[in-house]
Formats: structure tokens, sequence, C-alpha cells
């Protein structure tokens, strides 16, 4: 494991994806007219259909973008089109690229989103906008483990909105790495969140062995952000690559 690069640099022309990477792709949804319409052409049906469920253009316009860079991504690694490319889902809604073992996961939140790849090994990858919200500490009695919401009270005033987002994102991770949604309640598992201590799994109640099985990483794609991935295993190398419009 590394830590992560401050830089997300542009990608190397000869791109390759080695079993102990981590690969993660910065991408802006903010994006003219034209190349929005020439990523809405790459989605499958599906894909359009639940573009147009959202009320709001903009939104529309963030999945479409969100998911037809995530097609060329894909098929930059496996050298395919990426209109061809065809996601099955599993029960809980996780997609996944049939007969490959490149896994992939897609968060996107207010203009931004993060793409996380790996091979082999199963990822999930989660972005929030940080928003100032007063009710966040009710929110975390709710939602987080008794472990977590006392180590959030116990942080100082100025630290406890950083603490809550690194919570979030970190636990947000680890269902969506799992694929299995919120079925797995927030509660019953820990994770880390003080500001400036290291990214873990601390504690999975209903099996001890996940900690072992699992790590998370802290990210930072930009100011006013938070976001974490959780992958299998340990041993990996991160690297950051940011998207360009081709």
């Amino acid at each position: 494991m590394t830590n992560q690069n401050s830089l997300w640099l542009q990608p190397p022309e000869n791109l390759r994806l080695l079993k102990d990477e981590v690969h993660v792709w910065r991408v802006s949804l903010n994006l003219p007219e034209a190349h929005i319409q020439s990523l809405q052409r790459l989605l499958a049906d599906d894909e359009l259909k639940r573009a147009q469920r959202f009320y709001f253009q903009k939104d529309r316009n963030h999945f479409t973008i969100a998911r037809g860079v995530l097609r060329h991504i894909l098929g930059r690694y496996l050298n395919k089109s990426p209109s061809r490319l065809r996601f099955c889902y599993n029960s809980y809604g996780k997609p996944f690229l049939s007969k490959e073992t490149l896994c992939f996961n897609l968060s996107h939140s207010h203009g931004l989103a993060l793409v996380a790849l790996t091979l082999g090994r199963e990822i999930g990858v989660d972005l929030e906008r940080v928003r100032c919200n007063s009710d966040f500490l009710a929110i975390a009695e709710r939602f987080f483990s008794p472990q977590e919401v006392a180590v959030l009270q116990a942080l100082p005033e100025h630290q406890q909105q950083e603490g809550f987002f690194n919570c979030w994102t970190r636990k947000e991770a680890y269902i969506k790495g799992k694929g299995r949604g919120l079925s797995i309640p927030l509660g019953k598992f820990a994770v880390s969140l003080a500001p400036g201590e290291p990214t873990k799994l601390l504690e999975v109640h209903w099996d001890s062995q996940e900690v072992s099985r699992w790590s998370l990483q802290a990210l930072t794609p930009g100011p006013g952000y938070t976001a974490a991935f959780a992958v299998e295993q340990h041993q990996w190398q991160l690297r950051c690559w940011q998207w360009a419009t081709p």
C-alpha cells in the first residue's frame, strides 16, 4: 500500500493496470453540450432510461457524463469499444462486466466523479461534497456505530465535520465494495475517522476476518470534497489519474 500522491496525473499512452495496483480516475462532470451528446450515444437503453428519471437537467447531464466516461475508461483498459460494453448487475444493483477480471466502482457528487479500478479483487469508492450541516451529530448517532459516535463526539468541535465525512465516505466505500448496499447496517462495523489518523476498517461485528480481508484509503479529490475507497486485500500500489476529454 502506498500513500496517495497529492497530484492527479495525466495517464501515460501505454496505460496498464497491474494486479498489485489500484487506479482511481478523477472526472469533471461539467462539460459542453457537444461532449454530453457524444457520451450519451455510448449508453445502453437502461442507462438512458435511468438518466431520464432525474428531475433536473443538470443531474441528467452529470449521470450521462459519468456513465459515458466510465465506459471510455473501461474500454481503454480492455481495448474494446465503449459502446459495446454490456454491464451486468448483482442483486443489489452493483454493476460488473461478465467474464472480465477488471473490477470497478463509480461515485459522483456535485460536478465531480471518481472511478476506481482493480484486477480480480472487489472495490468500492465513495465521494461526497462537504456540506455545512448542523445535524451531522444526530445523523451519526442514528447510523454510525457506538464506537464511531464516541470518537466523533470526543473530537474538537472544529474537527467534527471533517470526522463525520471521513466516517461516512469510508463506510459507504466499504458497503459498495461488498456489493450489498444498505443491506449491511452502517452501525454494525466501524472505521477510523479522526483527522490525521490512518484510514482503517477497525471492526466488523458479523465477521472478525473482514478487517484482514479489506483495506481502506482516503482520497483528496479537491477542495470541498471528501472521498475514500475500500479494496480487498492490503498489498497494492495506488495510481491517481485525471480524466481529459478526448
